[in-house]
Parts: structure tokens; C-alpha cells; sequence
């Protein structure tokens, strides 16, 4: 049954939109660039500068999806029971666990075998999905308290002595400080966990509460004013607590010599998992986003509303794109059967030593963005104009 398009926050779109298209940068580095599996793109002391922002410019990725699928997890509720709402982000976080775990990990490994499953983005959006579904079941205010408490209290696991075997060890690990953490499952598998839950899950919930202010009966001023501020302040609270070197991350900044070490090390807030730094050096220029695409419209932004608009369905053909690539210059480029499984890489078609200089890896981006263009419009236009319920899952 075909409906009239459905009503879309346009500055939502766009900048989801926006960050799934710099997202793809860094995938298409790891299959592309040459020193990708061998150097560390943010060591101040090897680095360039082409390389460090490359992997930098994409930081802002993960959090920003993750905080604006809590504001669509909140106008999604407007239209449901709360009953109604909280179970099906509970259903739909299961769903894209049992995806993360197939469907993706298969698309970045294309291991056949499983012998290298991972936990990345998509798992961690999973289970805070089903812990926001739970919590909204209770009340909008034990949302935005146990929010704040994950972001701005996770950091305080910096400074305890934590399990180093045994199953507490793999706890605190997958809910509070994942950071490449492999555990063995037999003798021929391994679990790649890249994505704390916990300290994601906080950033959803404060994405939730934020979506309080997209509402239609909320006065556009009012809310850009509010995004402003709260942008601002997370700008702000970064550079004084990055400065300080005080709480809010693992690994603090270096003084380094010469400038640009300097800056690289400034900007380098740690990810794995989310410090608060790194929070608020993320979602501070991302809300301030939100209030300069609320008024922008152009060809530039309805491009990236494109992508915006279906990212679970750009998410997972980009990685089957780019990993199709790979195979096909794979064995262009003169390699063999035997050289499909390299054991220092986890990716089949993915030896080692492959790849390319930074501008080819460019060059294949962009035509990954461009490829995938069409089909997107396409879906984006599909899911406005059908009610199937199968679409919200996907």
C-alpha cells in the first residue's frame, strides 16, 4: 500500500547522511591503504597530515550515529504506545545484534568459516537499543539520568583495578573497556570486540533526550538556541579538560616538538571505548550541525540526505562493495588463491602488504559514494512511500 512521504527532520537526515559518507573513508582505508594493517594512522611521532586526518575526520562517525539514532528512537516513539515504543527497540536492537554478528561481520571478513567475528558500531547501537527500550518502559527522566551517568561516569573505570582473567575480565571488557579485545572461541575462532556497550549506550540515551526538542510543537528558534548552547558547552568542556590533562580520558595529551605533533596529540581523545573527551570533541561540532543544516537546503544537502535517510541500508552494501573491490584487484593485481588468507590480517583478499598510496584510496571512496547513490535514492523513496513493517527494521 502506497502512503503520502512520510515527515522527516531534514537537519537529522543530512547530517546522518554526511558522517555515513566520511565513515566509508576509514573502511575503505582499512581495505586499501598500504600501511593500514602495519602503522598507526594517529601516532604523532609517523604520521602526516593527510593520514592522521583521514582516520581523524572520521572519528566524529560513531558518535554522532549513534546519539542521532536515540533522536529518531524518540520521534519514532511519538507515534506509539510507550509500551508499544520500548518493545520495539528491544526487538529491533536484538535484530541488529544477530546482524552484526552474520550479515556484517561476513560482509568485512567474507570468511566463509567465521573464524573472525566482530563487534563493532552495529552491536553496540544492538544492545543499547534493547537497554534504552527497557529504561523507556520506566520513564523519559531514567533515560536522561542513567545517560549522563554512562558518559560523564565511565571514565572513573580509568582509575580501578579491574579482572585480568576469568569472566569478569570478559565483562567489564564488552560493557565498559573494549579496546581490540580478542577472546578465543574454541581453537578456530576469535570475537573481536572494538565497541564497549556501556559508554555508547550513554551517548544513545542523551541522543533520546535530546530528541525531546525535535518535536513539532517545539518552536525552531528554541531549539536551535538550545542545540547551540549545549554544542558549544561540549566544545568548551573538551579543550579545558583536554588542556588540564584532567578527567575524561585514558590516555591524556603529550607534549610533543613542534607544532602539529602537538595538535595531533591534542585532538587524539581515545575512542576504544568513547572516553568523555572524545565525546564531547565529537557531538559538540555535531549538534552545532544540527542548527546549520535546520535552515540549509541546497543540491549539496539533498545529496546527503540521500544516504541520511536509509544508513542501515547504505551501511551494509558499502561494506560488500568495497570487500567485492578488493577481490577484484586482488586478483588483478597478480595475487593467487593461496594468498586469499593472510593469518596477520582479518579480512580474506586482504594480504598484509596491499593496497595503495592515500590518493587512490580516495579515489576509490568516491566511487563507492557515487555507486551507491542510486540505489539509496531509491530505498530512501521506497520506505517514504510504503508502510511494510519489515521497513523499520531495516
Amino acid at each position: 500500500m502506497e502512503l503520502q512521504p512520510k515527515y522527516r527532520i531534514n537537519s537529522i537526515d543530512i547530517l546522518r547522511g554526511l558522517i555515513m559518507i566520511i565513515m566509508a573513508i576509514d573502511h575503505t582505508r582499512d581495505f586499501f591503504h598500504l600501511p593500514a594493517m602495519t602503522g598507526n594512522p594517529l601516532n604523532p611521532e609517523s604520521t602526516t597530515v593527510a593520514v592522521y586526518f583521514t582516520r581523524w575526520i572520521t572519528h566524529f562517525c560513531a558518535p554522532t550515529f549513534v546519539f542521532l539514532s536515540g533522536i529518531s528512537a524518540y520521534l519514532s516513539s511519538l507515534k506509539k504506545t510507550k509500551k508499544e515504543a520500548g518493545i520495539f527497540l528491544i526487538k529491533r536492537g536484538l535484530w541488529l545484534v544477530l546482524i552484526e554478528l552474520t550479515i556484517v561481520t561476513f560482509g568485512i571478513t567474507f570468511n566463509p568459516f567465521f573464524g573472525f567475528i566482530v563487534l563493532q558500531v552495529i552491536w553496540a547501537i544492538g544492545w543499547s537499543m534493547v537497554i534504552l527500550g527497557a529504561l523507556s518502559l520506566i520513564s523519559y527522566r531514567a533515560v536522561f539520568i542513567v545517560g549522563l551517568i554512562l558518559v560523564f561516569g565511565h571514565d572513573i573505570f580509568d582509575y580501578l583495578t579491574l579482572p585480568t582473567q576469568g569472566t569478569g575480565r570478559v565483562l567489564t571488557n564488552v560493557f565498559f573497556t573494549a579496546f581490540n579485545s580478542i577472546f578465543p572461541i574454541g581453537n578456530t575462532r576469535v570475537v573481536a570486540d572494538f565497541y564497549a556497550i556501556l559508554p555508547w549506550t550513554g551517548v544513545m540515551l542523551l541522543g533520546y533526550s535530546i530528541g525531546y526538542w525535535f518535536r513539532k510543537e517545539m518552536l525552531p528558534a528554541q531549539r536551535r538556541k538550545l542545540l547551540l548552547l549545549t554544542g558549544s558547552g561540549l566544545i568548551i568542556l573538551f579543550i579545558v579538560l583536554r588542556y588540564a590533562r584532567a578527567y575524561g580520558d585514558p590516555a591524556p595529551r603529550t607534549d610533543e616538538v613542534g607544532f602539529l605533533p602537538n595538535l595531533f596529540s591534542f585532538l587524539n581523545a581515545s575512542k576504544y571505548p568513547p572516553s568523555l573527551q572524545y565525546v564531547c570533541m565529537t557531538l559538540g561540532p555535531s549538534i552545532l550541525l544540527l542548527v546549520v543544516f535546520e535552515k540549509m537546503k541546497n543540491k549539496l544537502t539533498d545529496f546527503f540526505s540521500v544516504y541520511g535517510s536509509v544508513p542501515f541500508f547504505y551501511y551494509i552494501l558499502h561494506f560488500y562493495l568495497l570487500h567485492i573491490i578488493c577481490v577484484i584487484i586482488f586478483y588483478a593485481t597478480g595475487h593467487t588463491n593461496s594468498q586469499i588468507i593472510d593469518p596477520n590480517t582479518p579480512f580474506f583478499f586482504r594480504p598484509l602488504f596491499f593496497g595503495f598510496r592515500l590518493p587512490i584510496v580516495y579515489l576509490i571512496w568516491l566511487f563507492v559514494i557515487l555507486a551507491l547513490y542510486l540505489p539509496c535514492r531509491w530505498f530512501s523513496r521506497y520506505k517514504k512511500t510504503h508502510n511494510h513493517w519489515w521497513l523499520s527494521f531495516v
